[in-house]
């Protein structure tokens, strides 16, 4: 997963907005985290990838990342040399502290395989935060939302390539699987490659269950960063414990600190 793609992973997505998504974030957890308020809080990335979360993020926090793919790992610790960046699976890892939020984010919670991993990755989250924190999840989509037949094409450029992507989108039971087929042109010639992912279409019941098992309070807003929706959880333990998302105006416009 992410092998050749991680080094053209920054080109393809050159054009999602992780400014405006890093400022959402801020002020959801800044509305939302009870967590006693401290010069910098803590926040840890779960799949954070090459990093570019991180890197708006750090603004106002403490900034920590895990990441499975060591191919995407290397280029974040490119980004954010004097980041502390882990290679671990976020259904089981433990960095041995906690933090006021934790974040997984651009539907890589999609790539747990079973309910019962979902619910594991939940639960490793949840025990990595701190009481009146936050664990923050934004989906894959869910079930009825998925297209079965889709096709997608982009083309990107930066840094002397140019690189073509053709998707096809279909559903196997529960799983969307997604053929990505890649032209990359450079001064080096033409390459291609495919990479095929697998990402489960998890149902809202599913996603609110797990934040539940894990004893977090949890709510959901439908548009979130970039309409797939965003899980919120509040690690409270006070009884009755409620949590309201602050309403942004534009999913495209960087809100104020």
């Amino acid at each position: 997963m992410y092998t050749r793609l991680a080094e053209l992973y920054d080109v393809i997505y050159a054009k999602k907005n992780y400014a405006a998504e890093a400022s959402m974030l801020h002020r959801v957890i800044d509305r939302c985290a009870r967590t006693p308020r401290v010069a910098r809080r803590r926040l840890l990335d779960v799949a954070c990838g090459t990093g570019v979360h991180l890197s708006h993020l750090r603004t106002w926090y403490d900034v920590e990342g895990i990441e499975l793919s060591p191919w995407m790992l290397e280029v974040a610790r490119r980004r954010l040399p004097d980041v502390p960046l882990h290679q671990y699976d976020m259904r089981h890892f433990d960095l041995g502290r906690r933090f006021d939020a934790v974040t997984c984010l651009f539907s890589a919670i999609g790539y747990m395989r079973t309910v019962g991993e979902l619910r594991r990755a939940i639960a490793t989250m949840a025990r990595h935060v701190l009481p009146d924190g936050l664990v923050i999840v934004e989906p894959w989509l869910a079930p009825e939302r998925f297209i079965d037949g889709h096709l997608h094409a982009d083309v990107a450029e930066g840094d002397g390539v140019k690189v073509a992507r053709v998707i096809t989108a279909r559903r196997v039971e529960e799983v969307s699987v997604l053929e990505m087929h890649h032209v990359v042109a450079s001064a080096k010639g033409i390459e291609r490659f495919v990479e095929r992912h697998e990402i489960r279409l998890f149902t809202h019941e599913q996603y609110m269950s797990a934040f539940t098992a894990a004893g977090l309070v949890v709510v959901f807003d439908a548009e979130g960063l970039d309409g797939r929706g965003l899980y919120v959880g509040l690690a409270s333990t006070r009884a009755n414990a409620s949590l309201a998302i602050p309403r942004h105006t534009s999913r495209a416009e960087a809100l104020p600190a």
